[in-house]
């Protein structure tokens, strides 16, 4: 018998019609259960940890992922795997946090939810939560095939770092495009071998510490130096620049100046493109060699999501920005792919 351990956040997947207003509400994981009687049949011995008061993703913070990570530690040692039930709409920030939070895993973490609620007729939870389950307790020879934090959606699993939600209005929730999807549901589970981590031998360690002092600077045509200079002088430690194409901006002097006075101060400003598809290459055009003479770091194809939540983990772990600086463009659980 597989043992899982479900934590139940809240999300979609957990909501029914309010029959007076119409309007989607929460309700107690007891009933995902009886919408789901299958469950009894399986071979699973499973525990569920539901948070009380359930979550909106909306309302999700460094809190709950800490709490999270410290659930997950406490049970490790008990549990084949682990299914965290999540909204969907701040899933990728959650699974690329507990990614780092929780080094060296050696079982599944699996994030799952859904798009309409279980109890609706054409609903999707029924399926994604059964896919989980039987992934957070697959193995070979005694161990788990998947070993590390996952998103399972519309029959694909996606390393969690390097996805992202892009839609709304389907059950095909997520995309990884810089990264290959790591198993794919049909009549069978058919996992990708070739990117699979492999922990065997490591220690596996639950990092405590989030320091949340992070920007964001979205560059755009026409934003104004006030703009700028409101997100460069916040209090934060680092700012996470969202730039085109392969990493460029504008290359006027007042511009750059702002930026190199903002790394002379000891902020960190991490360079990462609003292309969903591809890298950023400092330097490889004249737009981006400005940016790379001040200090500005590379992000490569990090995802906003893993960008935000990584320097939130390692200036909680770190005092030094230098340190800092380092460990961003370094991949850590496999969340970025270095071109230089």
């Amino acid at each position: 018998m597989h043992n899982i351990f479900i934590i139940y956040t809240g999300g979609t997947i957990g909501m029914v019609q309010d029959s007076e207003t119409g309007t989607f509400i929460p309700f107690d994981f007891e009933l995902i259960e009886k919408n789901l009687p299958d469950l009894s049949r399986l071979n699973y011995k499973l525990t569920v940890h539901s948070f009380d008061p359930i979550i909106d993703s909306s309302n999700m913070r460094p809190s709950i992922w800490l709490e999270m990570a410290k659930i997950i530690r406490d049970n490790y040692e008990l549990y084949d795997g682990f299914v965290i039930l999540h909204g969907s709409d701040t899933m990728a920030f959650s699974a690329s946090m507990l990614s780092f939070l929780l080094e060296g895993l050696q079982k599944p973490i699996i994030f799952s939810g859904s798009q309409l609620p279980i109890g609706e007729i054409r609903t999707d939870a029924r399926e994604n939560l059964m896919t989980a389950l039987e992934i957070a307790s697959a193995k070979r020879d005694g161990i788990s095939i998947i070993q590390e934090v996952c998103i399972l959606f519309d029959n694909k699993l996606f390393r969690g770092n390097r996805s992202f939600k892009y839609n709304s209005d389907k059950f095909e929730a997520f995309r990884s495009p810089n990264f290959p999807v790591l198993a794919e549901a049909g009549i069978h589970i058919r996992y990708n071998d070739e990117v699979l981590v492999n922990n065997a031998g490591q220690e596996f360690i639950c990092h405590y510490h989030i320091d949340n002092r992070v920007g964001v600077l979205k560059l755009f045509p026409g934003i104004s130096k006030d703009t700028i200079e409101a997100v460069l002088n916040s209090n934060v430690r680092s700012i996470v620049m969202e730039t085109f194409g392969s990493g460029n901006t504008m290359t006027d002097s007042w511009f750059l100046e702002l930026l190199e006075n903002a790394i002379k101060s000891g902020k960190n400003i991490l360079d990462i493109s609003q292309c969903k598809v591809g890298s950023v290459e400092l330097g490889r055009y004249e737009t981006s060699q400005g940016l790379k003479s001040i200090g500005v770091l590379n992000g490569y194809d990090m995802t906003f999501e893993t960008a935000v939540t990584k320097l939130m983990y390692l200036q909680g772990e770190l005092e030094s920005q230098e340190d800092v600086a380092h460990w961003v463009q370094q991949s850590l659980r496999g969340e970025l792919t270095k071109n230089d």
